[in-house]
């Protein structure tokens, strides 16, 4: 094998970001000489309007074959122009209470002919992760639910809607992410499961992504000691190549999740996690927002010398390219489909949760009460604030509820929360709100696992602008739209 070879093999299993709305001269370079691809990040300036995207990703197929990735959920977690506005559509959690398959599948559907439209082939979504921490940072609404053979169900309905579309669905966090209360992006989750168990709760939406023929599978950077060993499972070989390979007999791609999260290259860089995550047996690697062309050239160097050194088989390299081929050859014959704008209000709608005695609020107070976003959801706006007439966002820890509670004098009050369970300066301005304020409707956006003492509660299992819609229409605060564009 040549070194031009070697070279080249290892630019193939590689996903790097850039800057930028207009593709670099150094990734056109590199998508000649045989990079795998590359991943849009919004944080990057990758993700303009719908027109320029389709350029841009037009350019890059001009220099190249490049699979061409986003991490869209739909949900909180959105990319494709919801990183500005909201995503117009529900997340999995508002999916799983529905628990409608073929919704969910019209869902996905639409949003994945949204993405094709704009030249995205393989979307790093559905989330396949049951969510049986209820304290857990990352994953929450993300999920379809804690059962796991409702997610099951729902797994398999989002893979066939996704890859109706014609784009490559790719379920994660294998082998599971929701059963811990850290966040992998600053640290190694710690999942203690061991087979048996991930066998009766991880696994089986797995199972069903993979019984629904999906593309590709996300590794999650996850230490389950019975295991990996103390590894994260992106590096780790008894995770992946036994695991999903051998005991699932997944036979499609496997991709890392962001190698440049602490998870999996805090200790040691992205280059060495690169050579771990090729030799545990992933074939595309997701170098993450900020390994880019500089970084491309350390970590191709790193893969080289790794297999010159004999840590890592030129087989092994020629076994990943080969499985991007066949990725790439599914993508050429894959299908299309329309934008069903009105499914994903139709969901929306249906996943309200609503109980009590819904007041006459006139036009309310809406107190929204900040809560901090995590890493893979970002600065994605949220809340009732495009139907409010009078809105105020406060933090929950340090806001004081009398000067609230004079401006809503004489009129309604909505108090908008968002996983109140895992922050305790909004269960304590809730609380003080309501103790004066009983007549006041809570509106919780994001997991209802506190439930405050109140008339009137409503969940909507989401904090997408699909999901503040809905609750809009249903406090009055704005007339039911038929026509799906919200």
């Amino acid at each position: 094998m040549i070194d031009n070879t070697l070279a080249r093999l290892a630019r193939a299993a590689l996903l790097p970001g850039f800057t930028g709305a207009t593709a670099p001269h150094w990734l056109l370079t590199e998508l000649e000489r045989g990079l795998g691809g590359v991943t849009l990040f919004a944080l990057n300036g990758n993700v303009p309007e719908t027109g320029a995207l389709a350029r841009l990703t037009a350019a890059l197929r001009e220099a190249g074959d490049p699979i061409v990735t986003i991490d869209e959920e739909g949900g909180d977690v959105t990319r494709l122009g919801g990183h500005r506005t909201a995503s117009p559509y529900p997340g999995n959690a508002a999916l799983g209470v529905v628990d409608d398959v073929e919704l969910t599948r019209r869902v996905y559907r639409s949003l994945a002919a949204e993405l094709a439209a704009v030249g995205v082939n393989l979307n790093f979504a559905p989330s396949v992760d049951v969510n049986t921490a209820d304290d857990n940072p990352i994953i929450g609404v993300r999920a379809f639910g804690s059962d796991p053979e409702l997610v099951a169900r729902h797994a398999a309905a989002s893979v066939t809607g996704t890859q109706e579309a014609g784009v490559a669905a790719c379920a994660k966090h294998f082998p599971g992410h929701g059963a811990t209360v850290e966040d992998s992006h600053l640290g190694v989750p710690l999942v203690e499961a061991d087979l048996d168990l991930l066998e009766r709760r991880e696994l089986v939406p797995f199972r069903a992504a993979l019984k629904a023929d999906v593309r590709a599978v996300m590794t999650g950077h996850l230490n389950l000691p019975t295991i990996t060993g103390g590894e994260p499972a992106t590096l780790s070989q008894a995770a992946i190549t036994g695991l999903l390979r051998g005991r699932l007999g997944f036979e499609g791609a496997i991709v890392t999740d962001a190698l440049d999260m602490d998870g999996a290259s805090g200790a040691i860089g992205v280059p060495e996690a690169a050579v771990r995550a090729l030799y545990a047996g992933a074939d595309l690697l997701c170098l993450g927002h900020r390994e880019h062309g500089d970084s491309v050239q350390a970590i191709v160097t790193a893969i080289a010398t790794a297999v010159r050194e004999g840590r890592l088989s030129g087989e092994r390299l020629e076994d990943a390219a080969e499985r991007g081929r066949a990725l790439r050859a599914w993508l050429t014959g894959a299908g299309t489909a329309s934008v069903d704008r009105t499914a994903a209000m139709e969901a929306a709608r249906r996943a309200l949760a609503f109980s009590g005695e819904l007041p006459d609020l006139g036009v309310p107070l809406v107190v929204e009460l900040e809560a901090p976003g995590n890493i893979a959801v970002g600065p994605t706006p949220w809340g009732l604030g495009p139907w409010a007439s009078d809105l105020v966002r406060v933090e929950g820890a340090t806001a004081e509820a009398g000067p609230l509670l004079e401006r809503a004098a004489g009129r309604g009050l909505v108090v908008v929360l968002r996983d109140a369970h895992r922050h305790a300066g909004q269960r304590s301005l809730a609380t003080a709100l309501l103790a004066a304020r009983p007549d006041a409707v809570v509106v919780e956006m994001g997991l209802p696992v506190w439930r405050p003492g109140c008339g009137a509660y409503l969940a909507t299992f989401g904090a997408t602008r699909a999901n503040g819609r809905a609750a809009a229409e249903m406090l009055g605060l704005t007339e039911r739209d038929s026509t799906g564009q919200h």
